[in-house]
Formats: C-alpha cells, sequence, structure tokens
C-alpha cells in the first residue's frame, strides 16, 4: 500500500469566548428567576427548585475554564440562552461552511496547495446545518475542489471517521488528496439551562489535508501508520433533533432536541473502550505505549483523559504527553483532537509517533496513529 500522510491542519476559532464566571452569572440568573416564578410550587413540594452553578463545579467537573462561541450575547441573554444567528440566505454560504474554509484554507497554506488540487472533501462533524445538499459539497465549491464531497456524522469520533474514509478513498484509488473538515457549533445544540451540562460545548472547525506521502510538500508530515474505528449502540449520549420531530405526537419537550447525556455512565463505559482500542491498535503495530511521543485525545473530559493515558502508560501522563485545550476551548465535539494535534506538534522530529483518538456520542471511537517524518 501506498504511503499516505497529513500534511496540514487548520484551525478557525470564533471571535468571542465565555469564561466560566460569565456563563455561571447567566445561568444561576436563570435559575433565581425560575425559583421565584415557581415559588408555589417549589413550596408545595410539587417541584423541586434549580439548583445554582459554580466556576468551581465546572472546573472540578470538567477542567473547562472557558469558550469560543459564535454567538457570545444571545447565550448570556436570560431569555434566550441559546446562540443568536442570523439566518441566511440560499444564496449565501452556510455559516458552518464560512467556518470550514477557514479552516481549510489555513490546512492547504500548511500543505502548500490550492483549493483545485483536492478532489475528496469530507465534512465529518457531530452536527450538520441542514440535511442537503451536504455541507461538503458547499465546500468543495467555495474552495474551488474537483472530485466529488459527502459528510460524514458519527459524532465526537467524526474527524477520525474522516481521516479512515480519505485514507480508504486514496488507497482505493478514488482520489489524490482529500480534506477532512469538522466545523462544530456545538453552541447550537446544548441546552444552557441544565446545571449539568451547560458549561461542556464550544465552537470551532478544524481541517486536516490528506495525501500520498510520495507527492507531499509540507514541512511537517505524519505518515498515517494505522486508523482503527470501533462503534457501540447506546442513548446514554443522545440528540434527538431531526426532520420527524414536527410530524411526531405528542411533540418532543424542548429539551428533548438538546444534547444530554448520562455523564457517569458514559465515563464507565467510555473510557474502556477507548483504552482498549488505543492498547491494542499499538500492539497490532509493534508500538509501546510508552514509545508514544504525544497523545491526542477527544477534549471531552479532563479526568476522562487522564485515565485513558494512565491505563495506557501505567502512570500518570505529563502535559506534554497528552496536551489539553479543552480549558480554553471546551468540548467541541469532533473538531477537539484535531484542536490539540494542530496546536501541538510543532515539537515533534522525524520519528516521533502521536496518536490521534476521537469518541463519543454512538458509542463511537476512532484512532489514527502516525509518525513524523
Amino acid at each position: 500500500m501506498k504511503s499516505v500522510c497529513i500534511s496540514g491542519t487548520g484551525l478557525f476559532t470564533p471571535a468571542e469566548s465565555i469564561s466560566n464566571d460569565e456563563l455561571v452569572a447567566c445561568y444561576n440568573a436563570y435559575v433565581a428567576e425560575y425559583n421565584e416564578q415557581h415559588a408555589a410550587d417549589i413550596a408545595a413540594g410539587a417541584l423541586n427548585p434549580l439548583p445554582p452553578s459554580s466556576s468551581e463545579f465546572i472546573v472540578k467537573a470538567s477542567g473547562i475554564q472557558a469558550r469560543y462561541v459564535v454567538n457570545k450575547s444571545g447565550v448570556l441573554d436570560t431569555a434566550r440562552m441559546r446562540p443568536t444567528i442570523r439566518t441566511r440566505g440560499n444564496d449565501e454560504p452556510s455559516l458552518m461552511a464560512e467556518m470550514g474554509v477557514a479552516a481549510a484554507k489555513q490546512a492547504l497554506e500548511a500543505a502548500k496547495l490550492q483549493g483545485s488540487d483536492i478532489d475528496c472533501v469530507l465534512v465529518a462533524c457531530s452536527n450538520m446545518q441542514r440535511a442537503y445538499p451536504a455541507l461538503a459539497v458547499e465546500i468543495q465549491s467555495l474552495l474551488g475542489a474537483g472530485g466529488y464531497g459527502y459528510d460524514i456524522n458519527v459524532a465526537c469520533a467524526s474527524a477520525a471517521f474522516g481521516v479512515q474514509a480519505a485514507v480508504d478513498a486514496l488507497r482505493n484509488g478514488s482520489a489524490t488528496r482529500a480534506l477532512v473538515i469538522s466545523p462544530e457549533i456545538c453552541s447550537g445544540h446544548l441546552n444552557f439551562r441544565n446545571r449539568d451540562c451547560h458549561f461542556i460545548f464550544g465552537d470551532a472547525a478544524t481541517a486536516v489535508v490528506v495525501e500520498f506521502t510520495e507527492t507531499a510538500k509540507g514541512q511537517r508530515n505524519f505518515e498515517i501508520l494505522g486508523t482503527r474505528l470501533q462503534t457501540q449502540f447506546s442513548s446514554n449520549i443522545r440528540n434527538n433533533a431531526g426532520f420527524l420531530n414536527s410530524a411526531e405526537v405528542p411533540p418532543r419537550p424542548w429539551d428533548d432536541v438538546l444534547f444530554r447525556q448520562e455523564g457517569r455512565k458514559v465515563f464507565k463505559e467510555v473510557v474502556p473502550m477507548v483504552s482498549e482500542l488505543i492498547a491494542a491498535h499499538l500492539a497490532d503495530l509493534n508500538i509501546e505505549a510508552s514509545g508514544v511521543r504525544r497523545f491526542w485525545l477527544h477534549q471531552a473530559n479532563l479526568s476522562m483523559n487522564e485515565y485513558i493515558t494512565r491505563k495506557l502508560l501505567g502512570r500518570d501522563a505529563e502535559r506534554s504527553e497528552a496536551p489539553v485545550i479543552l480549558d480554553e476551548y471546551a468540548n467541541t465535539s469532533s473538531a477537539g483532537s484535531v484542536i490539540a494535534f494542530h496546536k501541538y506538534q510543532q515539537d515533534l522530529v522525524p520519528g516521533d509517533i502521536g496518536v490521534l483518538c476521537g469518541f463519543g456520542a454512538g458509542y463511537s471511537a476512532g484512532s489514527v496513529i502516525m509518525r513524523r517524518i
């Protein structure tokens, strides 16, 4: 098989950020309004009061300290508590495509390529802005790329699944160069009125160029030694938004079409699954976990990542071995592991091994093992 590599990465970061203190102030103001409005029912025992949140609680639960969002004012408006996004006409680029193009252009620049050099565009993310036409085809057009494009949705593992799809496309001859783009507007599906999850997500977009190693012109190329995917059905992380919502009788509650999870169950079930996936993948490639220079893991929860690397290494990982970006970006779903890869690769030297791994709803998990060349 011909050698395939990642020859460029790109990152789009929204201009606005929300700190934990700002988010908590908004949430607690909503809680005060809610409890006052329902004071009689709460006093009668018919309704439980909503508990307040705190920045200390958020950091302890997740390691998150802030998050970037496409719109801050709408999220921090207690009467709205969701981003405010201008409705665009069909003749305008969609917001997710616009974010994806920005990340893609960075990745192309790093790979020393133009949009016209790409003949496979894959948009791999957890939520699509619309059912059709595919965002990938829209981005293909905006970049002036040839070939074809399609969308992939495997929740937080989507980027890893996209990389494998790109590798397969190159090796089976259906493409010569591919872009895997992960635009995530997670603030759009987050319930900011739920204490257990109101702090989890942020927005961002990433892109990676996948091409044959022999033609790569980038300065930092990573040969893909192997990819591995795994899925296992679970409803413990779920979003019920869909085109049939308006047809359902009775209609779903408003919060049932937003992100929801059983956090403790997810931790208990996903962490061992991911640890075993990476360990088996490394073993099949005759690579010792101790020989991995860097783990670029999905950025959902600091404790999850610490547990996974401890299981793999038999000790606590140094921050340089498993870099963290969720403190600044929060959980950006499929984009998180690629953000970590984008920001923490420059110091690696030829021969260094790295593992990129995304995991989440589905359950779904994917690992990409690479060597700096």
